[in-house]
């Protein structure tokens, strides 16, 4: 677990939570670390993971205090949350800091969505994250890949939506996205909308066009993203309607798979599916990203998969398989 603190003046780096205890109690922790001087007043703090690469247990999060313990001025909230928020989504909560006859600044909910020309294909072999920069500071790094949500897919684009919560950025100014893979590919970014989830507008267009390859000599990537304008009223709507016409709407499964209970029923293999109706097929689809499980197909477990793809009709059978790597 670490922590990000963010001040007038700069931010830190994240600081490790590791080997700072303090104090604990049955239901309460209290770390004592050092920040740089030159952070300014502090006017928010980001909480997380750097790495969900093992299981972690969830962390309940309910009261939040900050103490300077050299001028003992205190700051302190409530906000009932849990690390992390799903099994395959954000790994990061951001709490305002609210100091006597000081306003702290909102949490709000942020829609990134992703336009791409093969990112459905791409998706497992890939992993991206996205910055949010704006006048009242930036979002740190958030996965845009760990847990597509509302993909929609048309002849020439693919689109899926990544919710963020984090404190009032104020105006966005630009995004600085990563992308690494362990393996060579191609992944074909057309642009990033932003929104906040409880205003109407305006929308943040960030346009990318750009073909990114990861390879061996290259194993990862950075780009900083220009804000390239931002819309709203009348030619909002426009905007939206034109690109709306671009995608259609897909279907969306719920599969569950049930691993036996016997010895060794289980996998580290990447499963894929593929669905068969009476009037198309699905293209394939890796089983990667449970909504239970960190690492899905274990004994006796059962996993939730959801997938949308073009209209297939009537179901009549499925493909299932995996390409025979690990136990």
């Amino acid at each position: 677990m670490v922590m990000v603190f963010y001040g007038s003046n700069s931010k830190s780096n994240p600081v490790s939570m590791e080997n700072k205890v303090e104090h604990q109690t049955e239901n309460q922790i209290t770390y004592d670390i050092h920040l740089p001087s030159d952070l300014g007043m502090l006017y928010k703090v980001g909480l997380g993971f750097q790495s969900l690469e093992n299981n972690i247990s969830q962390l309940s999060l309910c009261h939040f205090k900050i103490q300077n313990t050299s001028n003992l001025d205190t700051c302190s909230l409530t906000r009932n949350k849990a690390l992390p928020l799903s099994p395959n989504g954000d790994r990061w909560i951001e709490f305002p800091i609210q100091w006597p006859l000081k306003e702290a600044l909102s949490v709000v909910t942020c829609h990134l969505t992703v336009f791409s020309r093969n990112i459905l294909n791409e998706r497992n072999l890939v992993h991206m994250t996205a910055c949010i920069y704006g006048t009242h500071g930036d979002t740190g790094d958030r996965s845009l890949l760990q847990s597509l949500q509302n993909v929609q897919q048309g002849e020439k684009n693919e689109s899926f939506l990544v919710i963020v919560d984090a404190v009032d950025l104020g105006e966005l100014e630009k995004t600085v996205l990563l992308i690494s893979s362990k393996t060579d590919c191609k992944l074909d970014i057309k642009k990033l909308h932003v929104q906040e989830a409880a205003k109407e507008h305006p929308i943040y267009v960030f346009e990318v066009n750009e073909e990114f390859s990861v390879n061996a000599k290259k194993p990862k990537i950075q780009r900083e993203i220009p804000r390239s304008f931002f819309i709203r009223g009348e030619k909002q709507k426009n905007y939206l309607k034109k690109e709306g016409s671009q995608v259609k709407n897909l279907t969306e499964y719920t599969i569950k798979v049930y691993t036996g209970d016997k010895r060794g029923p289980g996998t580290d293999a990447n499963v894929h599916i593929i669905l068969f109706g009476n009037e198309d097929k699905s293209e394939i689809f890796q089983h990667s990203l449970s909504l239970e499980h960190q690492n899905p197909f274990e004994r006796g477990k059962v996993d939730t998969f959801k997938i949308k793809t073009n209209k297939l009709g009537s179901l009549h059978s499925i493909e299932i398989g995996h390409d025979g790597k690990g136990l």
